[in-house]
């Protein structure tokens, strides 16, 4: 037996991605692969695809769409992950256009200013980390040197809803302020 030192990590280009349909997923249509902030980037596209989207989804519609995108992104980010031989790698975007969704979806019908307000929480609560974001981020991150398995691929997913859930809770919270006022 000997002993080899494991691969080393690949790149996410488009190259990568054309012949992999779960890599599609993945990186968000390529919104990933954005040299600068590709988590914002993805969001952004996340944002765009919702409103040309919600112009002919139902609110149940939308649900099953939400339910299976959690359900595949698990299953695109994992195998992708895999692939690229990083646990949590920063062009995997599915996890923010599925936690963006969510918020949309919960949100709506907000104008644009509420809509915004929605994104800046999100970016903030994904990007810094704070408490329960911290905790479910590292909770199912894969071991140095182990290729991701499907815990790391529900890792990657856990932590944006998570960002989600706390940017949706001050929303909620402001309203309830504001509303009391």
């Amino acid at each position: 037996m000997t002993d080899t030192a494991p691969a080393a990590p690949q790149r996410a280009t488009a190259r990568f991605m054309l012949p992999r349909p779960h890599a599609w997923i993945a990186l968000g249509f390529g919104s990933g692969l954005s040299p600068l902030a590709p988590g914002t980037v993805g969001t952004l596209w996340a944002w765009l695809a919702f409103l040309v989207l919600n112009l002919w989804l139902t609110e149940a519609q939308w649900a099953g769409v939400i339910g299976a995108g959690l359900l595949v992104g698990w299953w695109a980010c994992t195998r992708t992950a895999r692939e690229l031989r990083t646990a949590d790698p920063g062009a995997i975007v599915w996890d923010e256009v599925v936690a963006f969704w969510i918020m949309l979806w919960l949100i709506m019908p907000a104008g644009l200013p509420g809509q915004a307000v929605a994104f800046v929480l999100f970016r903030f609560f994904d990007m810094v980390k704070p408490g329960p974001v911290r905790w479910a981020d590292r909770r199912f991150k894969s071991p140095a040197g182990a290729l991701p398995g499907w815990r790391a691929g529900f890792g990657i997913m856990i932590d944006d809803l998570v960002a989600a859930l706390c940017a949706l809770l001050v929303i909620a919270l402001w309203k309830a302020v504001v509303s009391w006022m």
